[in-house]
C-alpha cells in the first residue's frame, strides 16, 4: 500500500525518508537525484502584425518539420532497443508522427496564428489546452488517455520554436537517478545506462508503456510514488529498489551498506543466471518446458541466441509496415523473414501476421484504418478485408519456411471462420508459388491463433478444431477482459493479469488446447515474470515466450520447481475469487 512520508523541511539532508511505489525495473539503484521537469517549457506570448503572419506560420512549419526529424531519429533508436521497449516506443512514435501530419492540432495552430494574430508558441499552447480539455471530457477511456500524447507533441513543438534542447538528459552526472512527475516512453529511450542508475516517477502504472520499457532496458525503476517531488532535491542521495518499489531519500550509512550489499547480490545472481544459457528448462521432477523469445526486429536475433532461447515464439511483423508511404513487397518481406529463419539455424520461428490497430498505427495504412480500431477493423479482420496485403505476407512467410521451421500466428482471432478463411488464402498462395517453381515446404506450416480476446478464450474449443497451436497473449487479454487501457494513468492501477476473470480465461483456453492435443504457449508480460511461472505451469502451459532478457530468470525458476507442487498451487489459486487473496497465494508460493 502506498504511504506518504511525514512532512519535512525541503532540503533536509539529515532524515532518512522512505516512499512506497510500484517496482517495475528489478535491481538496486544508488545515486544522486536529478529532477526532470516534463512541463511545457517557458515561452513568450505576443501579438503578431498582419504582415508577419505568413512568416510566423513558416516558423511553425519549420518546428513541425524538425519534430518529425526528431521522431525519425527516435525511431532509429527504437530499432536498437530490446523487443518490448522497441515495440512500446515504436507504436507511440507512429502515433506522434500522425499528429504532426496535417492533423487537427497542426491545422488548429496555423488557424490561431492567422485569426488570433499570436506567435506560434502561444498558438501551440492554446490549441493544446483546448485539445486536452476535449479529450478529458470524453467518455471513451482510450481517447481520454491520449492527453499525455498530445501534451508530449505540444512540448516538443514549443521546444523547437524556442530552440530549447529536446535532449533533457545530455548533461547528467554518473549514477544519476532521474525523478519526475512522469516520463514518456520517448524520454525513457533517451536514458543512457552508462550515466543513469535508475528512475522514479510520481505517476504511472505497473503495465504502462514506460514500465514495460524500464523492464526491457534493465533499469531499476519505481513508479506511482506519491509526494516524491515535494521533498526530493537535485543532488540528494537516493536509493531505488526496483523490485519492491521503495524509494529512499537521504539514506543513513547503515541503509546504504544494506543496499550496496543487496545490489552486489543482485549482480552476482544475474551473472549466475547467465550460466544457465545452455541448460534445459526442466522441473525438479523431469518435465521439460519450451523457452522462446519475443522479437520486434531482426537485429534482436543476437540477443535471442545469447539468452539460450530454443526459438522465437513471437516475431512481430509490424515494423515492416512502419515509416513508409506504401506497402512492403513480397520479396522484401521474404528476404527479412529468410534471414531470421536462417540465423536461428533450425530453431522454430513463429511469425505473427500484421497486427494493425489500437495503439499500433502504421503510416502506410493511411485512411484504411479508423482512429481507434481497438474494437473495429483490426489485425486478421483488416487482412481479410485486404487480400492483396494478406497474400503478399503469406507468400513471404511460406517462402521463408523453405529455409527452416516456421509457424504462422494470426492475431485478434475471434471465430473459426476467420482461421478457415486465412487457411484458404494460404493454400491458394502456396499453389501459385508452386506453379511458378518457387520453393515452398511440401506441407503447410502450422497455423495458430492468438488468444487475446475474451470471446476467443471462451470459444477456444471451436478454434482448436481449425488451429495447429495456440499462443495466449495476456497483455491484450487483460485489457479487453477488464476494459482497461494500461496506458491510461486514471485506470492503469486496475490493470491486473491476476484478476480471477483473466486467469479463468487462460485456464479455459489452455484446457481446450490440451484436450485437442494442441501446443499452447503464453507470450504476454506474464510469461517473463518468475513469480507467475509456477501458476502458469500448473495451469498446463508448456511453452513460454518472453523478452530474451527475462529467459535466464524464468529458466532458473523452472529448474527449482516441482510440477506436482505447481499443479497444487494452481488448484489453490483457481479456487479463489478474490484478486488480493490470489496475489497473496502467489507471493507465498
Amino acid at each position: 500500500m502506498k504511504t506518504e512520508p511525514p512532512p519535512t523541511t525541503p532540503g533536509d539532508t539529515t532524515t532518512e525518508q522512505v516512499f512506497e511505489g510500484v517496482g517495475v525495473g528489478p535491481g538496486i539503484a544508488i545515486g544522486v537525484v536529478h529532477l526532470h521537469d516534463a512541463d511545457m517549457v517557458s515561452a513568450p506570448e505576443y501579438r503578431v502584425p498582419v504582415s508577419r503572419i505568413p512568416a510566423e506560420q513558416r516558423r511553425f512549419a519549420q518546428a513541425v518539420t524538425a519534430a518529425r526529424k526528431q521522431m525519425s531519429l527516435l525511431r532509429q533508436k527504437a530499432r536498437r532497443l530490446p523487443a518490448a521497449a522497441g515495440e512500446e516506443l515504436g507504436y507511440l512514435l507512429e502515433a506522434y508522427d500522425q499528429m504532426l501530419k496535417g492533423s487537427r492540432l497542426i491545422r488548429g495552430v496555423e488557424h490561431r496564428i492567422e485569426t488570433e494574430r499570436v506567435n506560434a508558441e502561444a498558438a501551440v499552447r492554446r490549441e493544446i489546452e483546448q485539445l486536452v480539455a476535449a479529450f478529458a471530457s470524453m467518455d471513451d477511456a482510450y481517447l481520454a488517455g491520449r492527453m499525455v500524447d498530445v501534451r508530449e507533441i505540444g512540448q516538443r513543438l514549443v521546444r523547437n520554436l524556442t530552440k530549447t534542447s529536446t535532449r533533457p538528459f545530455d548533461d547528467l552526472p554518473r549514477n544519476a537517478v532521474v525523478i519526475s512527475q512522469e516520463l514518456t516512453p520517448a524520454d525513457t529511450a533517451l536514458l543512457d545506462p552508462h550515466h543513469v542508475a535508475g528512475f522514479a516517477t510520481q505517476a504511472g502504472g505497473a503495465e504502462s508503456h514506460t514500465a514495460i520499457m524500464a523492464r526491457s532496458l534493465g533499469l531499476p525503476a519505481a513508479i506511482g510514488v506519491p509526494a516524491l517531488l515535494r521533498v526530493a532535491r537535485s543532488g540528494d542521495t537516493v536509493v531505488i529498489d526496483g523490485t519492491t518499489g521503495q524509494v529512499i531519500l537521504h539514506p543513513t550509512p547503515e541503509t546504504l551498506t544494506i543496499y550496496r550489499r543487496k545490489r552486489a547480490e543482485f549482480l552476482r545472481a544475474r551473472r549466475a543466471l547467465g550460466r544457465l544459457r545452455d541448460l534445459p528448462a526442466v522441473t525438479t521432477d523431469g518435465l521439460r518446458l519450451g523457452m522462446m523469445a519475443n522479437i520486434e526486429l531482426p537485429s534482436e536475433v543476437d540477443a535471442v541466441l545469447a539468452s539460450g532461447a530454443e526459438g522465437i515464439g513471437l516475431f512481430r511483423s509490424e515494423f515492416l509496415y512502419m515509416n513508409r508511404a506504401g506497402w512492403p513487397e513480397e520479396e522484401e518481406q521474404y528476404q527479412i523473414f529468410r534471414k531470421v529463419v536462417e540465423r536461428m539455424d533450425g530453431r522454430p520461428v513463429t511469425i505473427r501476421t500484421l497486427d494493425a490497430g489500437g495503439d499500433k498505427l502504421e503510416t502506410s495504412l493511411g485512411a484504411s484504418m479508423p482512429v481507434n480500431p481497438a474494437l473495429g477493423l483490426r489485425a486478421v479482420r483488416f487482412l481479410l478485408s485486404r487480400p492483396d496485403v494478406l497474400e503478399a505476407q503469406l507468400a513471404a512467410i511460406l517462402r521463408a519456411a523453405a529455409h527452416g521451421p516456421v509457424r504462422i500466428l494470426l492475431p485478434m482471432v475471434t471465430t473459426a471462420d476467420e482461421v478457415l478463411a486465412v487457411r484458404s488464402v494460404a493454400e491458394r498462395v502456396k499453389a501459385r508459388l508452386t506453379r511458378a517453381d518457387i520453393i515452398v515446404p511440401s506441407t503447410m506450416p502450422p497455423i495458430g491463433v492468438m488468444i487475446e480476446i475474451p470471446g476467443a478464450a471462451l470459444a477456444a474449443d471451436s478454434l482448436a478444431g481449425v488451429s495447429d497451436f495456440f499462443a495466449i497473449g495476456t497483455n491484450d487479454l487483460t485489457q479487453y477482459t477488464l476494459a482497461i487501457d494500461r496506458a491510461d494513468d486514471a485506470v492503469a492501477h486496475l490493470y491486473n493479469p491476476l484478476h480471477p476473470a483473466v486467469l479463468r480465461l487462460i485456464h479455459f483456453a489452455t484446457g481446450a488446447a490440451l484436450r485437442a492435443r494442441l501446443p499452447v504457449s503464453l507470450c504476454g508480460e506474464m510469461a517473463g515474470d518468475p513469480r507467475l511461472t509456477g501458476l502458469l505451469l500448473g495451469l498446463g502451459i508448456r511453452e513460454l515466450s518472453m523478452s530474451a532478457s527475462n529467459i535466464p530468470r524464468v529458466k532458473h525458476r523452472i529448474r527449482r520447481l516441482s510440477m506436482t507442487k505447481a499443479e497444487d498451487h494452481a488448484r489453490h489459486v483457481m479456487s479463489e475469487y478474490d484478486a488480493c487473496r490470489i496475489n497473496d497465494l502467489i507471493a507465498a508460493f
